[in-house]
């Protein structure tokens, strides 16, 4: 059936003369009997290159290194932290355990300013 229409849209647009094909038996087949014919190739997720905010970015340095960096603003400045593995998967492992670690350090700092802009401010 596509390839029908695809032909009628070929000589109507382009005038070419390609000949309409003759409609195969696999064209008028019902739902129930298209479940027992073997089906196009398996779903496979597409993965983005643009990763969500806050995890951080992987990229390949060469065949057999992968740098993963993670490097969030605390207080007005950029902190960067790399790591660096064999295998992508290996390399998202140690960053989870990296953005976990800069988190906590994170926590600290700010909770470290809070205290001495308290102390600054009571006499």
């Amino acid at each position: 059936m596509q390839q029908q229409a695809a032909a009628r849209i070929d000589r109507e647009i382009a005038g070419a003369d390609t000949p309409i094909p003759e409609p195969t038996a696999t064209d008028g087949i019902s739902d129930n009997e298209a479940g027992s014919q073997p089906t196009g190739p398996k779903f496979e997720p597409y993965k983005d290159k643009i990763r969500k905010p806050g995890t951080g970015c992987v990229t390949m340095i060469n065949d057999h290194l992968y740098e993963g960096r993670f490097s969030p603003r605390v207080n007005g400045k950029r902190i960067a932290k790399n790591i660096y593995a064999t295998t992508r998967e290996e390399c998202e492992e140690k960053l989870k355990v990296l953005i976990a670690e800069m988190k906590k350090e994170i926590a600290k700092i700010k909770a470290n300013a809070k205290k001495r802009e308290l102390t600054e401010v009571s006499p």
